[in-house]
């Protein structure tokens, strides 16, 4: 049997979440300066930010209570404040980051988040590069 990869949702500790309700956030876009380049840190670029959370919504749904869920405006807010803040060569970095931000809600169970770099420095004709991973709570 294959062993599976840290991070892959074959691994017991990333595996699928015990819920398949989902709360997604896409198209969080935030001026940021990440990158090894000094070009990158000096004038930033726009990052484009995805994430999906893995969450029981059963008892915010029953009782109408945004205390039992995420409140994805504040979440947003605190994406976004990650994004602009300190720099990090990798995006990986910067999505482990977003990630920890995420977790940090009690009920989230799982995390999936994408980091979006449409204006990464490519000498050639591309869409976008974009880095996912996938959490889950410790």
């Amino acid at each position: 049997m294959e062993t599976p990869v840290p991070g892959s949702f074959g691994d017991a500790a990333y595996g699928p979440p015990d819920t398949a309700d989902r709360i997604s956030l896409r198209g969080l876009r935030v001026r940021g300066r990440h990158g090894v380049l000094a070009a990158e840190r000096e004038l930033g670029q726009e990052f484009v930010v995805d994430v999906t959370l893995f969450l029981d919504t059963a008892p915010a749904a029953a009782g109408d209570d945004l205390t039992r869920t995420v409140h994805y405006g504040e979440l947003a807010e605190d994406l976004a404040r990650v994004v602009e803040g300190e720099p990090v060569d990798l995006i990986e970095t910067l999505a482990q980051r977003l990630a920890d931000v995420c977790l940090a809600r009690e009920l989230v169970q799982v995390a999936e988040v994408s980091v979006h770099k449409p204006a990464a420095p490519i000498p050639l004709p591309f869409d976008d590069v974009i880095v996912t991973i996938t959490r889950r709570r410790a």
